[in-house]
């Protein structure tokens, strides 16, 4: 490539640059004009982002923008002279022109110089009503002007492109404005990780600290024994010798203790600084990550205005907390359940002008997006003055879609009600639009949202519109995280995502459809171990009580039993090596004050986990703390039964007589359990979905170590088939449901095992 090659491509990028800062000005000063043709700031304001354009097209010698921007600022150089009242006409071309310049300085963008004529030809009919319409010439204002300038010229027109950006938020170069540095977000990242590892370096020398200053104590105390011992030694009447030794030996711990001292404070010191540099660090490495709101918003006011003229309707967006900072990958991964939530306050919530009349409201709708931090946190607010949501449509709609009988909808609050609206292919529109009714929706919106470990709600007042109410950490770099041990290992859960911490008593730990649940304020939650779900070894203990973190689903709960809560910490991420790929359950990690590792729980991936789980029959079992709590002596007894009331009432009998008891579901789930714990006895049905006893007690005398288990068999089929059926099988007693009692199922137990503490 030539250096004039290579000069010309430097000016095409940097054209680029100055186009995308300019039509930003353009847009949002015609959105503003569109609400007031007569702003003078804002008709100035266009006026020379167009004028900068021109120029800049000029020296890159690009006619076409010469053109688009030049008829342009004709335009608003009429209304600002009151020649040209700006009608919304006018702000459509402009608009259009503004797009076009984009298009333009987009290098390989095919939709630029093609449709150039056509909106010259539109702007001159525009700007001259009356004249004969014709497709003025693609030609620059000046006709000599060069195609590039000579060289002499490009550090003056780098210097106006390096510019843009300032001037983008309002400061001009020279006025104080910073300069701007362009450094790639693989070396921000890098630069961010190295720093919080040097945050988190410093917090060693903490146990450091605690032990000098255990050291000074001890040398305290060891400086006071000779002192006794010395006048001990007085008393005693020792040789001069003796007590010459003992305060030479006094001066040189007396010295020792001066040095400990001065070293002690110097590290002190040095740890202080060291930490506040390394905060401060961080604190910079994370600041350079972060870019205001308004970011984000960049087009979003141009599209509900767009969006609202193609529906028939008047929108406005009303922004506040532009200046917001916030993360820039959170940035990224807002725009696209932003856009999707303001296009359906667009197209579902604002009426159409002559309805909104009707009811007394104003004619234009209004859309208000609301930043601000909270805790930690990204708080946004969406709301829009519409017609708010059809509760009873909403109910008709659940009930034709089958989700819910009739009855349970009519019962229903309206927070239940407007949590259908999250689930995936719910749409309240019967007809396929450009815009809605495809059922790609609010649960892709949702799915975003928590993949940004956030949460989104949902409210809405009928006849005056609806609120979206979303919290976003401020930077995926950190995150607030309740630390816990799982088999003797450290794992984070991230705060956002947990209800409440719970200890649960043994005792309270009940078994429903062979789930274990625990009832809390008035509802049940299913209750999973974390060692199972995590691959972790279950540490066995002598507690009587489970420590649980509750974690949210939606509308559902779910109990994760975890060894020991180990507190609340603010984790610096640290993203996993991309060559392990997605890792079960985890999805990054992170490092604790004293250096150790420790995981962060992917929460949906571990929910995902859970339902799996449950739909296999593969759930074990909470035995951690219960056994120890009962005593390891008493007899363990697995009953299997696809009745909930048999198996309950069973269970119920058995542990009244203190038998420590689990329950299955059926064969599969029976089989599970046998081969993940240990039972002194098996009490099967027959006739069970996916594996009958039959079969099951057919596995059991197969497997070399349950063959010695006592079965028992209890089965509504009273005939001497069956009865032989299941004795042929390897079952050691049969008993009939049909002349089933207390006493008989207990004796038989007790006949086949013995006692529960025997």
């Amino acid at each position: 490539m030539t250096p004039e090659q290579m000069r010309d491509a430097s000016l095409l990028e940097l054209f680029s640059l100055e186009a995308e800062a300019q039509t930003q000005v353009l847009s949002a000063g015609l959105m503003a004009l569109e609400r007031d043709p007569a702003q003078a700031d804002q008709l100035e304001a266009c006026m020379r982002a167009a004028h900068s354009l021109k120029g800049a097209a000029r020296i890159v010698g690009i006619d076409a923008g010469v053109s688009v921007a030049h008829v342009m600022e004709d335009c608003l150089v009429a209304a600002q002279e009151g020649r040209l009242l700006l009608r919304a006409e006018h702000i459509d071309a402009l608009l259009r022109g503004t797009d076009l310049l984009m298009h333009i300085a987009t290098p390989g963008d095919p939709n630029g110089e093609a449709l150039v004529p056509a909106f010259l030809q539109q702007m001159a009919s525009l700007l001259d009503p009356g004249a004969a319409p014709a497709a003025p010439p693609l030609a620059p204002a000046v006709p000599d002007a060069p195609l590039s300038p000579p060289a002499s010229a490009l550090p003056a027109i780098e210097a106006e492109a390096e510019a843009a950006v300032p001037r983008k938020s309002g400061k001009r170069a020279g006025e104080g404005g910073e300069r701007v540095l362009r450094v790639t977000a693989d070396r921000l990242n890098s630069l961010l990780d190295l720093s919080s590892k040097s945050l988190v370096e410093t917090q060693r020398l903490k146990p450091y600290l605690a032990t000098l200053q255990r050291l000074k104590r001890m040398h305290g105390q060891g400086m006071r024994a000779l002192d006794g011992l010395k006048t001990q030694l007085e008393a005693s009447g020792q040789s001069p010798e003796v007590l010459d030794a003992l305060a030479q030996t006094q001066r040189l711990l007396l010295e020792t203790q001066q040095i400990l001292q001065q070293q002690a404070a110097d590290l002190d010191e040095f740890g202080w600084q060291a930490s506040q540099r390394a905060q401060l660090l961080y604190d910079t490495a994370l600041a350079c990550r972060m870019r205001p709101f308004a970011d984000v918003l960049t087009g979003q006011s141009r599209m509900v205005r767009d969006l609202g003229r193609s529906l028939g309707k008047q929108v406005q967006l009303q922004i506040e907390g532009e200046k917001t900072q916030v993360d820039r990958d959170v940035l990224e991964k807002l725009e696209a359940p932003l856009t999707h939530l303001l296009r359906n306050a667009v197209d579902h919530g604002v009426e159409l002008p002559e309805r909104r009349l009707l009811a007394r409201k104003p004619e234009t709708g209004t859309i208000r997006l609301r930043a601000s931090h909270q805790a930690g946190l990204l708080m946004l607010e969406l709301s829009d003055d519409g017609a708010g949501i059809d509760l009873e449509r909403l109910k008709r709609n659940i009930v034709e879609r089958g989700l819910s009988p009739a009855d349970t909808v009519a019962q229903m609050s309206e927070e239940e009600l407007l949590s259908f609206l999250f689930l995936p292919g719910f749409s309240l529109r019967d007809k396929v639009t450009e815009v809605s009714g495809r059922g790609v929706g609010l649960d892709a919106v949702q799915h975003m949202v928590r993949e940004l470990r956030g949460s989104i709600g949902l409210s809405q007042v009928p006849g005056q519109g609806c609120r979206f109410q979303l919290e976003v950490p401020l930077t995926l770099s950190v995150v607030r995280s309740l630390v816990v041990e799982v088999g003797d290992e450290a794992y984070a859960f991230p705060l956002a995502h947990i209800e409440r911490t719970l200890e649960v008593a043994a005792d309270d730990i009940v078994q429903i459809e062979g789930r274990q649940h625990f009832w809390h304020e008035g509802r049940h939650i299913g209750l999973v171990a974390a060692s199972q779900l995590l691959n972790r070894p279950t540490v066995q203990g002598e507690a009587s009580s489970l420590r649980v973190v509750v974690i949210r689903e939606r509308e559902q709960l779910y109990g994760v039993a975890v060894e020991r809560l180990v507190g609340e910490r603010v984790l610096v991420v640290m993203p996993l090596d991309p060559r392990l790929g997605k890792v079960q359950d985890i999805s990054a990690g992170a490092l604790l004050d004293d250096g150790s590792v420790v995981l962060i729980v992917d929460v949906e991936d571990l929910l995902r986990s859970v339902e799996k789980l449950l739909s296999t029959g593969r759930l074990e079992r909470i035995e951690h703390g219960v056994q120890g709590a009962r005593g390891a002596s008493r007899k363990r007894v697995l009953v299997v039964d696809d009745s909930l009331t048999v198996r309950e009432l069973q269970r119920k009998l058995l542990s009244n007589r203190g038998y420590d008891v689990a329950v299955a579901v059926d064969g599969m789930d029976g089989w599970n359990a046998l081969r993940n714990e240990t039972f002194d006895l098996l009490i099967t049905d027959i006739d069970m979905p996916r594996m009958d006893g039959i079969e099951l007690v057919t596995l059991v005398r197969r497997d070399q170590r349950l063959q010695s288990l006592p079965v028992m068999v209890v089965s509504y089929k009273d005939r001497e088939e069956d009865r032989r059926r299941g004795l042929d099988a390897g079952a050691d007693y049969y008993l009939a449901k049909a002349s089933f009692h207390d006493d008989a199922l207990l004796d038989a137990v007790v006949e086949l095992i013995g006692s529960a503490q025997g």
